[in-house]
């Protein structure tokens, strides 16, 4: 990882401490190195909006965390204060490093919807959502969301399953998705 984007993320490391943000913003980037190396995309804008995209989750109190998101969900304006918060945030860490100003406002632009915006306004924006939504595919993300979504194991492959088709963007997110189920799949076999 380029020093800037350590030091983005070191900076951003007190806004994650909440929702597992912190473990999701780890998983999430290197998902988002697979996807730029497979699908393109640019680097310097996707890495940063993916390591400060859910900073914006440290204003919503987190008691009403889950009226915000997940498939119970009945408050969206709770998402979308994360995003505008989020932006906020990212913009005082972009500033920080002297981030490139072009690169910080598609960064920003990114960050504004990267939930609630459900057409991608650039290849990187792609990346970012893909890679944002892929962690709940991946073993730690899965077990979190079940867990506090008060799902079983079934229910949460069956939530997976559901929306293979529609949370992805980019090929590789697809592929990717489909073998981390098949792997939970299998995990559930196990058990």
């Amino acid at each position: 990882m380029k020093p800037i984007f350590d030091r983005i993320r070191q900076l951003s490391k007190p806004f994650l401490d909440t929702r597992h943000n912190d473990v999701h913003t780890a998983i999430s980037t290197s998902l988002a190195f697979q996807l730029l190396e497979k699908e393109g995309g640019d680097e310097n804008i996707v890495i940063p909006a993916i390591l400060l995209h859910d900073t914006g989750w440290k204003r919503v109190p987190s008691k009403l965390h889950l009226k915000a998101f997940g498939p119970k969900a009945t408050e969206p304006k709770l998402n979308r204060l994360h995003e505008t918060e989020g932006v906020r945030i990212a913009q005082k860490i972009l500033q920080t490093v002297k981030y490139d100003a072009l690169n910080t406002k598609k960064i920003l632009e990114i960050i504004d919807g990267h939930d609630s915006r459900t057409k991608p306004v650039s290849l990187n924006d792609m990346v970012v959502k893909d890679a944002d939504k892929l962690w709940r595919y991946s073993s730690s993300g899965f077990r979190i969301d079940i867990d506090r979504f008060g799902e079983s194991y079934e229910e949460g492959l069956d939530r997976l399953r559901s929306n293979l088709s529609r949370w992805f963007f980019t090929g590789t997110a697809k592929e990717l998705a489909a073998a981390k189920l098949g792997r939970r799949e299998m995990e559930k076999a196990i058990e």
